[in-house]
């Protein structure tokens, strides 16, 4: 079994701070540790069981404890929330053999709902999570009601040498900060990824530390993705909503945006909001959530 951490020390304190920022969040919360065919996935449940279930995916190098701190409040007050860990990642999931031997998502997703008896459900993903709610999408459509898809483009084939070398470009915006995790360079990153004029990473002093043992104690996960023929998305297309940061890096880029535009995707740029755009502008983020989920 491969190991997610650097040392047992570095996913001691990790695990620690990932409790911390439990605790700030605010809400009644349940964790618990599932069997899935590719691993024990970790979820934190919160919210009212009557109310419209809501599955959130984080994104890579990131779990749902650091995620979801400034939207969570909101969201449990609509939803019956599940946060998932995403396997592989720097979260408390637990990837086995199979996960690293031929990890399938939507497989994944259907044993996660099947576990809490979700016939359908809203997704809300950021940057990776938006890749992962929309491949369960386009091979259960009939399980997912409408789709919250933040900080994302979507993996679609043939669309040329532009968007490949786009592709590239957005991951090189980690390089060199993820390969020297300093305090410095934690904050130096976090920047990067934010709007120029959010303070929301600095001013946690516990978001940050967290975010330094992410980059100093995991290891971390190649995503292997698949791109989808554009047929494949019309089945999506009347659900979900993309929010897109004015000033996000990896996500914003004319090309993207003629996309959306060329082939009617219902999309929204918020302003002064970067890749990590549900804590830059969380209170219009969670704004948009609730209005397009529940309308």
């Amino acid at each position: 079994m491969k190991s997610r951490f650097r040392s047992l020390e570095g996913k001691q304190l990790l695990y620690e701070s990932y409790d911390r920022l439990l605790n700030l969040w605010g809400v009644d919360l349940e964790e618990q540790d599932i069997d899935t065919r590719f691993g024990k996935t970790h979820v934190i449940i919160t919210g009212n069981k009557k109310n419209p279930p809501l599955i959130l995916f984080h994104g890579t190098g990131d779990n749902s404890a650091i995620m979801w701190i400034y939207n969570i409040k909101e969201l449990a007050q609509q939803f019956y929330v599940i946060a998932i860990d995403t396997l592989g990642g720097a979260g408390k999931s637990e990837p086995n053999d199979e996960y690293y031997n031929n990890f399938q998502p939507h497989l994944w997703i259907d044993d996660i709902l099947e576990t809490y008896n979700i016939s359908k459900a809203h997704m809300a993903g950021v940057s990776y999570g938006v890749y992962l709610a929309l491949s369960y999408e386009i091979r259960n459509p009939h399980r997912v009601d409408k789709i919250i898809c933040m900080a994302s483009f979507i993996p679609i084939k043939g669309l040329g040498l532009k968007y490949t070398l786009l592709g590239i470009k957005s991951v090189m915006v980690f390089f060199p900060e993820v390969l020297k995790p300093s305090e410095k360079n934690a904050l130096k990153l976090l920047r990067k990824l934010g709007s120029p004029i959010s303070d929301t990473h600095t001013m946690n002093n516990e978001l940050l530390k967290h975010f330094l043992y992410i980059l100093k104690y995991s290891k971390p996960e190649r995503r292997k993705f698949i791109s989808y023929e554009m047929e494949a998305l019309s089945s999506f297309k009347q659900k979900a909503l993309f929010l897109i940061g004015d000033s996000d890096s990896i996500a914003y880029h004319p090309a993207y945006i003629d996309f959306f535009k060329a082939n009617h995707f219902n999309y929204k740029i918020i302003k002064d909001a970067g890749h990590s755009i549900n804590q830059d502008q969380s209170d219009i983020v969670n704004t948009e959530m609730t209005g397009y989920l529940i309308g």
